[in-house]
């Protein structure tokens, strides 16, 4: 009987409620406190690529100095709580350590990029490709209406030498290499949503691993070749007094007959400042492109920018000037794609006045020796000089 008792006031004290003092009373939520998880609202913004608010988020990353000791007995959330140390990685705040000491090895987390790979997805191609099939469309419409410009007077068949063998082929380099880089170029930019579909990803492996190491390697070959038609032609296409008169003329449209031009007309100065300046962007874009993160251009030019009131004129705020290493390399994609579209449209258009457009006109760079009758029509003020000097030349060598 006595081990029955003791048994049962054993198993009473057991079971009787301790002492309020005893409890570890846990404090209640602060249910005021900010909380940066997601919300639903957040979400959907996400999803339809609208801005979402992460003021708060980006400010609740952690305090190592109120993290539990490296040796002392971890909690149940460790150190640091999880949540906060991919916050700071998400924002670019966490202190990093890694053996690769590239200028972008410490971003771990880069979630900047959507805006880049939409707009690149989305406008540049759409509208990117618009620009060229309505120019192609626009060019076709004018040949239908208007038809080849034909030599007007009797063909004399005597030749006059239009161009030398250096000043075609630098013409050809660049012209054939930017055919190259604008091809492989468009591979890039439009496979991944029209190749692909089609060929399926497998096969544009091949294309894009092809096309890439081909316009890495021609780019070469247009920068020569750039470098090239500037210092041979830049002394003729300086403008002048006949340029303004040809363009009021429209180049022959308005008024009948042709209005006076030197070597280079005013419509041809215009392609060239634009190859060597659209050129000049492109190649230097490039190049960023081609070592990546070893040219800064869009954060200082964007500070300038801010600095000159340029973007509060066109009535926006100021311009990102502390850009990421990321943030760097897609502009440069951006206005590299860009500036090549409008580059193409403006060689389309030479390469229809230089073959179907003007007959003639592409014996200049063929053979480089063209119709006397052609280049009266079209070069006077040039074929005058040439006659002057040639004239010079015959009494000196009497």
């Amino acid at each position: 009987m006595k081990t029955l008792y003791s048994l049962l006031v054993l198993l009473a004290l057991g079971l009787s409620p301790l002492p309020a003092a005893s409890q570890a009373v846990v404090p209640p939520a602060d249910s005021a406190a900010p909380n940066p998880a997601p919300k639903l609202e957040d979400i959907l913004r996400r999803q339809q690529d609208l801005k979402v608010d992460d003021s708060l988020r980006e400010n609740m990353i952690g305090d190592a100095a109120t993290a539990a000791p490296e040796r002392s007995a971890l909690g149940t959330r460790g150190g640091a709580s999880d949540p906060d140390l991919w916050r700071a990685l998400r924002f670019d705040e966490a202190d990093v350590t890694t053996q690769q000491r590239g200028p972008a090895a410490k971003t771990l987390i880069q979630d900047n990029g959507m805006w880049w790979l939409n707009f690149r997805h989305g406008p540049l191609i759409t509208y990117g490709g618009w620009l060229l099939l309505g120019t192609i469309g626009v060019l076709a419409l004018f040949y239908l209406i208007r038809g080849r410009v034909r030599i007007e007077g009797e063909k004399t068949g005597h030749k006059i030498e239009r161009f030398k063998f250096i000043e075609r082929m630098g013409h050809w380099l660049l012209s054939g290499s930017f055919v190259i880089l604008g091809v492989t170029g468009l591979l890039t930019l439009m496979g991944r949503k029209f190749l692909i579909p089609a060929f399926g990803h497998e096969a544009f492996s091949t294309v894009a691993i092809g096309s890439k190491w081909v316009h890495d390697n021609v780019a070469w070959a247009f920068i020569l070749g750039l470098v090239m038609v500037f210092v041979m032609w830049v002394v003729h296409n300086i403008p002048d007094r006949t340029d303004v008169m040809w363009i009021l003329r429209g180049g022959g449209l308005f008024g009948g007959g042709h209005p006076d031009a030197k070597k280079f007309n005013a419509g041809q100065k215009i392609v060239f400042w634009s190859v060597i300046l659209l050129g000049t962007s492109i190649s230097v874009s490039g190049i960023s492109l081609l070592f990546p993160f070893e040219l800064h251009l869009f954060g200082p030019t964007f500070a300038h920018l801010n600095d000159w009131g340029v973007p509060q004129m066109l009535g926006f705020g100021p311009l990102p000037s502390d850009l990421s290493p990321q943030a760097e390399m897609q502009y440069s994609q951006l206005w590299h794609a860009i500036v090549a579209f409008v580059l193409m449209v403006v060689i389309l258009g030479h390469i229809y006045i230089g073959t179907l457009g003007m007959e003639g006109a592409f014996d200049a760079m063929g053979s480089g020796m063209v119709e006397e009758q052609w280049a009266k029509e079209h070069h006077n003020l040039w074929v005058a000089e040439v006659k002057e000097r040639e004239a010079r030349a015959k009494g000196a060598r009497s």
